[in-house]
């Protein structure tokens, strides 16, 4: 049976942090919807102290904040694009368009269409997450998406370039530098100067995710990519220097960003948890990874790689990272996860920023219904039908026929009733199944 080292936050004290957060959502998409400029204007002084003339950048703009990256910076974003761009052409090359006859005369098929519009949240309030940008607009880009704006926090009192870069390079035509649930708010709905989009992508902080689920439905989503979860399943192959390492690289990301061991060693587990001490004391960032590890990490010891599976499965983390003497296995036997990283020469922050494989991922344990974001997110599965000749379409008539009038649908009935009669001379009394 599972034994755990440390426990997180009590469940119920998340619950009700997640309510307050969704009850400040609510209010703001209310205001926004009505006030729309106004309204998104007076929450970024608010929030982020920034109020430009226009949230909108002019291509000098662009140009001037592109300037001021260093072109090591520039080559090392542009090598990270690439890498994006070449796995998503990748997916995409799985992808086909289908069109099959299933019956002599009858022809089915699909069609994969491009989302119209999107718009891109790129996170920048703590971290400029450059990367983001990459993961969302590049994978647009590639599937063929015809229109992309933009939108990232202002850093410093102005646009971060080293986000506009990447937001330029990959290929937004439209940048906003907005932030927050006022960015995804204006995007998804629309004010006098910004344009609706048909969905919103890219990952951000617990109130941006809970706006992004309560615009659900009125534009489409990527998916719920919230506060950063890791999860390390290791066994006595490594060591707690490495383990504590991989913790604290994503428990930096913010104070509510969970970060688990499991493991089959307790010997391991309590080594990770000294190195997590020593680490906290020299980390620049140990205020930020500190908190997170204090409230919501956990260290669980198990007794075999069968009962690690089942605990992982549960957890259904975002970030998976295996060190294990045969991570295949649990590349072959879990089910629930964001993406996998497996073995120790492999880390979570090279899917972050450079691999290839997207890293917006789902979090809140949404793996068990969802992968992360990529290509095939932004297009949409569309089927048609044909039907070539009069028997065929009497054959499926007929069927159909008797099958509405089985669950009371007599005018539906009727559609198929009055081709019987049409293309295949049978006298079907109206209101009545085709027999």
């Amino acid at each position: 049976m599972a034994k755990f080292l440390k426990r997180g936050m009590d469940a119920s004290a998340i619950k009700a942090a997640d309510a307050k957060v969704r009850e400040t959502v609510e209010r703001i998409l209310a205001d926004i919807e009505v006030r729309k400029d106004q309204a998104v204007r007076e929450l970024s002084q608010r929030f982020d102290h920034w109020s430009p003339p226009s949230f909108k950048l002019t291509p000098d703009e662009i140009e001037r904040a592109i300037a001021r990256v260093r072109k090591r910076d520039l080559d090392d974003i542009k090598f990270a694009q690439a890498q994006v761009r070449n796995f998503a052409q990748k997916q995409k090359e799985t992808l086909r368009d289908l069109e099959v006859e299933t019956l002599p005369g009858v022809v089915l098929g699909h069609k994969n269409i491009p989302v119209n519009s999107i718009g891109c949240y790129v996170p920048g309030g703590r971290y400029p997450m450059v990367a983001s940008a990459h993961m969302s607009i590049v994978t647009a880009r590639v599937a063929g998406v015809k229109h992309i704006i933009a939108c990232a926090p202002p850093f410093h009192g102005g646009p971060h370039p080293a986000i506009v870069a990447p937001m330029h390079f990959g290929g937004a035509d439209e940048i906003f530098v907005l932030g927050g649930v006022q960015a995804v708010a204006a995007m998804a709905l629309g004010t006098e100067t910004i344009a609706p989009v048909d969905m919103i992508v890219g990952p951000g902080n617990a109130f941006v995710a809970e706006a992004k689920r309560q615009l659900f439905g009125r534009v489409g989503i990527d998916l719920l990519a919230g506060p950063t979860e890791t999860l390390i399943i290791a066994d006595d192959s490594v060591d707690g220097e490495i383990c504590a390492t991989d913790l604290l690289g994503q428990a930096e990301h913010g104070p509510t960003s969970p970060a688990i061991l499991l493991t089959n060693s307790e010997k391991l587990a309590r080594d990770t948890m000294k190195e997590i001490e020593r680490l906290l004391k020299i980390l620049p960032t140990a205020e930020t990874a500190g908190k997170a590890w204090a409230d919501l990490g956990e260290v669980i010891v198990c007794d075999d790689e069968a009962e690690m599976v089942r605990e992982a499965d549960r957890i259904a983390s975002e970030h998976v990272q295996v060190m294990t003497r045969d991570p295949d296995y649990f590349l072959s036997n879990m089910k629930n996860y964001g993406s996998l990283f497996l073995g120790p020469r492999t880390n979570v922050a090279y899917g972050d920023k450079v691999i290839g494989t997207n890293h917006t991922l789902p979090t809140k344990k949404a793996a068990r219904y969802t992968g992360g974001l990529w290509v095939g997110k932004f297009l949409k599965t569309c089927t048609y039908q044909k039907v070539l000749t009069d028997q065929a379409s009497v054959e499926i008539g007929e069927a159909c026929s008797r099958l509405c009038m089985l669950e009371g649908f007599v005018a539906h009935a009727e559609q198929a009733n009055v081709r019987v009669r049409r293309y295949g001379g049978r006298n079907v009394p109206y209101g009545e199944a085709a027999e």
